[in-house]
């Protein structure tokens, strides 16, 4: 039957749920509770992100947010690589290389044109 198949996926997502809401729960329960100003205060946005839409902000944050993301996908794709490396030959090499050095241009780039520094 098919069912029979399913059923460790089954209990599988049933014990993970139950691990997952019981761990949330032990955190609220026994979790300190002594908010302050510094901790409701935004963080990781460069401003106060409940003002005037129209107010200026740093887009240098938003840069380098980009940036490494860009970069942090881009070598995400190094590891499926890296695993299949000794089946996929000489071309699959080239290919990275390749993909390497775009990657090492786009950074050395990025680097000379000062997007990478904050003052």
């Amino acid at each position: 039957m098919l069912a029979e198949h399913y059923l460790p996926i089954l209990l599988f997502l049933i014990v993970a749920t139950g691990i997952g809401v019981a761990l949330l729960v032990l955190g609220w329960l026994l979790g300190p509770r002594r908010p302050d100003g510094e901790k409701l205060s935004p963080y990781e946005c460069g401003f106060e992100a409940f003002e005037d839409a129209r107010m200026q902000f740093d887009v240098r944050y938003y840069l380098v947010a980009i940036l490494f993301i860009v970069f942090d996908l881009e070598i995400a794709f190094l590891f499926p690589w890296a695993v299949t490396f000794r089946d996929l030959g000489m071309p699959a090499i080239i290919a990275m290389g390749a993909f390497l050095g775009l990657l090492v241009i786009g950074f050395l780039y990025e680097w000379k044109k000062g997007a990478l520094e904050w003052e």
